[in-house]
């Protein structure tokens, strides 16, 4: 789907292997990995929900189990391992948007299908990990693959922590009383 520019490189497996093993890898077995690990073509679990425009695939976001991305918790920046008791929490770690279909939305749609998508799976709470531009700075494609702040504001996340002057903890409370 994404078989060019930044998005080709999509670095959702640094979060999902240790660092040795994503060092150690090339592009087409972390390619390989993504596509096992959405469940391309099965009835099987997904690692994240895919967003359509006209029939044709347009845009990703990654979704599942925060327990699924161990070097979040290996990370030595505090903000990375909050609340570590917390059950059922789901990260939302990658949007990718395909060129052609940028600035059009999709971002904002597929953060909103992350709820829908979170409340089907029985996720009691659903968590990213945004950037929020500085007053009229842009954002490069890799600064985005985050997320932006204010999409996952209005698909009703709300912020958590701000552990640097552009990163955001946001959450999206779906369970009943935590």
């Amino acid at each position: 789907m994404f078989e060019a520019g930044g998005a080709r490189k999509c670095r959702c497996q640094a979060l999902k292997v240790p660092g040795w093993i994503w060092r150690d890898t090339t592009q087409q077995e972390r390619d390989t990995a993504l596509l096992e690990q959405a469940g391309c073509g099965t009835s099987g679990p997904t690692s994240g929900l895919l967003g359509y425009v006209d029939g044709e695939p347009a845009g990703w976001v990654a979704v599942e189990p925060r327990e699924n991305y161990p070097r979040i918790w290996a990370r030595q920046k505090a903000w990375m391992r909050m609340d570590p008791d917390l059950e059922d929490v789901w990260s939302v770690s990658c949007f990718v948007v395909r060129k052609g279909f940028r600035r059009q939305g999709l971002m904002y749609e597929l953060a909103a299908a992350t709820v829908v998508y979170g409340r089907q799976v029985g996720a009691r709470v659903l968590e990213g990990y945004p950037t929020e531009p500085p007053p009229g700075k842009t954002v490069i494609w890799d600064e985005a693959s985050v997320g932006l702040l204010q999409v996952f504001l209005d698909a009703g996340y709300e912020v958590e922590a701000s552990p640097t002057l552009r990163r955001r903890v946001v959450r999206h409370r779906l369970g009943a009383s935590l």
